[in-house]
């Protein structure tokens, strides 16, 4: 396999392809001005600058001039970046979905709304995306790089602000962003910087710089360069200061148990450069965050849920994107899960231009039978050229007593190496790690992987193989399929694997078409495992096609094969009747539909028929939207799976989840979750309370009410926080 390792390399460096040239570079000008906020932009300055113009289209009919321009001015002062705005639409009136802040999906991309991507090292690794829609709602996130593209965090949060206009048919956005909100180095004034605008009226998305369709809008690679004109060190206000009171009370109506208990807790940060940051959390609450949503699990591994707690976010990517989909070493819903986190610490930032550094420790406390851990994890990332990408890891999870360590550790550590062509077509992707535990052997300890991907607009493929032995185990990780539970015996039985994955895609656009705006007519992907005997465990094919219209809906069709050679008895139905160790083969076949999302009513109707091991599999879902703006949101969603699996029992699991989001502003919502989840026995209402009564300074009121599904009450509770940031 360490051959197979080097191989990968050498083919990387043969397809390093002098392609694409850099856009030419503009400057971001200083003046010593500064800006009353208010979206007219009426003050002296804004008539002194040059604007940045010609978006071109991103949907539709790509790389056409827009129609409907956008212009752009930006300048800083030292101490800001204000950017300022002017949307020449065809309509006075003004379409948002959402005012909730951060929600990315609805009040950015389904919303009139525009938006900025800033690369402050100008590397293609990591950025910051900030997005404001016409009703004011804020949308602060990170983008970072992620295997052959880029994905956003938007549960990061910073201190900025934004107000917006109509003046007839023109949409003004007046934006200031603070530069310490942004890492930099003063050396390095080159900056990455690119815009985006959103008519979610005509489904038009407009970019400053062209963007390819098989690209996402917030790929950094496509970002502009802007030469920064007197950047400096920040120096103003290196602290940040959240202190923070919880009232939580719990009933387990079950066990008639009561308790109600006051925390407080505290958050420091101090930016230590411009470009490094120190976060500090001591006995952290974290009770405001959104509630995880239900769902139907057939599959016999884990499902991964996202992390949505604010100290491990910032920066987050140094440490989430340290393995691949499925087999990561580091998973921070790991950490306080079983009990509470007593402190955190965390160092991450630039420390050059090309290196970045990551940081953390964490210490929990004991808590019944579950002793006090201490986790901690050390991560560089340098880019050697301009293509490659090397990072190197380690993470450790240690048991303590009081200030000393107990000889019970888990540790992984490894490298992983990240390849982008020059040309932005070719990306590959090689990771080594070994894992060593304090009672496991020292053999077959290992996890390796090699993938390749190609991305044109018309044609994209992939190919990878990945291999996991069974000592690799990552207690601070995400590594399901290590783990097989036998049904029969009730056991866990920790067994190796190996996987090739495989995937071939062919797409047409139609830039002429009133009707068609593309159709990806080809999709073929495998997945295949075997087990550490050379043994196919499982493979699944899929074969799907997609036909997009004009207007955004769109029609979907897919046909899956699977082959199972089941070694562990495995019981869906959770009746005692487990299907048998055997092979099985078996087939099933969706159709989905998606409305437009432009409209007030939205909504996606899938259906799924076939055959599911020994029996059958029938599955029906409606997820339905309906805007009430600006006043509310309404959505429903209903799934339901039918599965017969013969002489061993027949269920029908049912999933339904009503959300309902009220705004009185663009600062105070009202969110409430009902789900109802009989796969798990669970019937669940959260509802929360949310007023930023200041920048970044939150009020929450949270009610839970957990039933079974008859409707039983099993526990409730309700929490009251407060924080306050103060900036130093």
């Amino acid at each position: 396999m360490k051959r197979i390792v080097i191989l990968l390399l050498s083919i990387f460096v043969l397809f390093q392809v002098n392609g694409q040239s850099n856009l030419e570079s503009n400057t971001l000008v200083f003046s010593n001005s500064t800006i009353h906020l208010d979206g007219e932009l009426n003050e002296p300055v804004w008539n002194t600058l040059a604007p940045e113009g010609s978006f071109l289209n991103y949907i539709p009919n790509n790389g056409d001039l827009a129609a409907n321009q956008t212009e752009v001015k930006m300048f800083h002062n030292g101490k800001s970046l204000f950017i300022g705005a002017i949307y020449h639409d065809i309509m006075p009136n003004v379409q948002i979905e959402s005012l909730k802040r951060d929600d990315i999906r609805t009040s950015g991309g389904e919303s009139d709304s525009f938006a900025i991507l800033i690369d402050t090292y100008n590397q293609q690794q990591s950025g910051y995306f900030f997005i404001v829609n016409m009703g004011g709602a804020l949308i602060d996130a990170l983008v970072a790089r992620l295997r052959d593209g880029f994905e956003i965090n938007t549960s990061w949060n910073t201190v900025w602000n934004a107000k917006t206009s109509v003046r007839r048919n023109l949409k003004i956005f007046e934006i200031e962003i603070p530069l310490k909100a942004l890492g930099y180095k003063a050396t390095t004034p080159e900056w990455g910087i690119m815009f985006h605008t959103r008519n979610i009226k005509l489904n038009e998305w407009t970019t400053s710089t062209p963007i390819s369709r098989n690209y996402r809008q917030f790929d950094l690679r496509f970002a502009k360069t802007f030469k920064v004109e007197n950047l400096s060190e920040n120096k103003s206000s290196r602290f940040a200061v959240m202190p923070s009171v919880t009232i939580n009370h719990t009933e387990d109506v079950v066990n008639d148990n009561k308790d109600t208990e006051i925390q407080p807790s505290l958050d420091i940060q101090y930016n230590v450069s411009s470009s490094l940051t120190l976060d500090a959390t001591i006995n952290p609450d974290f009770s405001q965050i959104d509630v995880d949503r239900q769902v139907t699990n057939l599959s016999r591994f884990s499902i991964f849920f996202p992390e949505r707690r604010n100290f491990f976010l910032e920066n987050s990517d140094l440490f989430t994107g340290l393995g691949v989909s499925g087999v990561n070493p580091f998973y921070s819903r790991r950490i306080g899960a079983d009990s509470d986190i007593s402190f955190g610490l965390k160092l991450s930032g630039n420390i050059t231009q090309k290196t970045r550094i990551g940081m953390l420790n964490v210490a929990t406390k004991s808590e019944d039978e579950d002793p006090a851990q201490n986790y901690g994890a050390l991560v560089i990332q340098q880019q050697i050229f301009k293509s490659f990408t090397a990072t190197g890891f380690l993470i450790n999870r240690q048991e303590t007593d009081g200030l000393s360590f107990i000889n019970d550790y888990n540790r992984v550590m490894g490298m992983n190496v990240n390849y982008q062509s020059q040309n932005n077509k070719w990306a590959g992707l090689a990771n080594f790690a070994s894992s060593h535990t304090s009672d496991i052997s020292e053999t077959d300890n290992n996890f390796y992987n090699l993938g390749v991907w190609y991305n044109n607009i018309n044609a994209s493929g992939y190919a990878g193989i990945r291999k996991v032995e069974r000592n690799y185990i990552t207690v601070v990780g995400f590594v399901p399929r290590l783990y097989n539970f036998d049904a029969v015996t009730e056991s866990t039985i920790r067994e190796g694997y190996t996987q090739s994955s495989g995937r071939i895609t062919l797409t047409k656009f139609y830039k002429g078409s009133k009707v068609f705006d593309r159709h990806r007519y080809f999709h073929l992907a495998n997945n295949t495992y075997w087990d550490e005997k050379d043994k196919v465990l499982q493979s699944t094919s899929i074969f799907n096609n997609i036909l997009t219209f004009k207007n955004q809906s769109s029609l979907y069709a897919r046909i899956t094969h699977e082959y199972v050679n089941l070694k562990y008895a495995f019981d869906p139905l959770n009746n005692g009747n487990a299907i048998a160790v055997d092979q099985y083969n078996y087939t099933n076949v969706g159709v989905e539909y998606s409305s437009a999302d432009n409209k007030k009513f939205q909504y996606v109707g899938d259906i799924v028929f076939g055959s599911y091991y020994s029996g059958y599999r029938n599955q029906f879902s409606i997820n339905a939207q309906y805007r009430l703006m600006p006043l509310a949101r309404l959505q429903i969603l209903y799934e339901r799976n039918d599965i017969d699996l013969k002489e061993l029992g027949s269920d029908t699991f049912h999933l339904g989840r009503f959300m309902s989001e009220v705004f009185f502003s663009n600062r105070l919502n009202w969110t409430t979750y009902i789900q109802y989840n009989t796969q798990i026995d669970n019937f669940n209402i959260n509802s929360r309370l949310q007023w930023e009564y200041k920048p970044l300074s939150y009020i929450y009121l949270v009610i839970s009410d957990n039933y079974n599904q008859d409707i039983i009450r099993k526990n409730w509770g309700i929490a009251f926080k407060m924080n306050y940031r103060f900036d130093f």
